[in-house]
């Protein structure tokens, strides 16, 4: 019996956007999916036995813990965590507040921490676990105005490294995507800007990083650990 037949995906951040590509693409690999935003964003669709959507801000424990709960209530345990809940809120360091900082850093960064900690709890007895992060191509490189999206996700590479080492012989690995400007909602202000940058000479597509983080996902990426996959058309080469 594959990890398919009997547990779940969960994607944080799944009802839009790259989120949303993720979870199709698990839902057509097999797994039943269940996603998880902080504002229920999906109009006119309702649980099935493979796809149902929950509710919950991932910087806040209880809530987590609760979903968690819920999903797997409904659907069975979590055996495959992609921690891709996220947010933005840009200014120059200089100019930066506190609120600022603290809000992207505790929903990209201590989020992931909370949804990682809870699903281990059900992928060891299992022993086999896929967690995988989304970070950013600005991890590695950096971006003016974004001192609090960088460290986030510099932080994440940090966390998918050390989770895999403490977990490797637990049967569950954690790697990280680091995607580059894809055509999402949140890029379309940005993308002018950021085009001439890209060596591709093309902005990516959700689905494209939907299918870096579905071989994660994967059984056959059971020897994949502690790896950062770039889908970034060159940008951060």
């Amino acid at each position: 019996m594959s990890a398919h037949d009997g547990g779940v995906a969960l994607v944080t951040g799944g009802s839009r956007g790259i989120g949303a590509a993720i979870a199709q693409s698990l839902r057509d690999d097999g797994w039943r999916v269940a996603t998880l935003s902080r504002n229920a964003r999906v109009v006119g669709r309702s649980p099935t036995p493979t796809r149902a959507d929950y509710t919950a801000d991932v910087s806040d424990t209880a809530a987590v813990d609760r979903a968690f709960d819920a999903i797997e209530s409904d659907l069975g345990p979590v055996l495959a965590l992609v921690n891709n809940a996220g947010r933005t809120d840009d200014g120059l360091a200089i100019r930066m507040r506190s609120e600022q900082w603290d809000a992207v850093i505790s929903v990209n960064l201590t989020g992931a921490f909370n949804c990682t900690r809870r699903a281990l709890r059900s992928m060891l007895p299992e022993r086999f676990g896929r967690i995988v992060n989304l970070s950013s191509v600005v991890a590695e490189r950096g971006n003016p105005g974004q001192a609090n999206y960088a460290a986030a996700k510099a932080g994440l590479l940090g966390f998918t490294r050390t989770i895999a080492r403490e977990m490797a012989r637990k049967g569950v690995t954690c790697n990280a995507v680091t995607p580059g400007l894809i055509e999402t909602d949140m890029t379309a202000e940005v993308a002018d800007g950021w085009m001439a940058q890209v060596p591709a000479g093309r902005m990516g597509r959700p689905e494209e990083v939907a299918a870096a983080v579905a071989f994660l996902c994967s059984e056959e990426a059971a020897y994949v650990n502690g790896s950062t996959l770039a889908v970034d058309g060159a940008l951060g080469a």
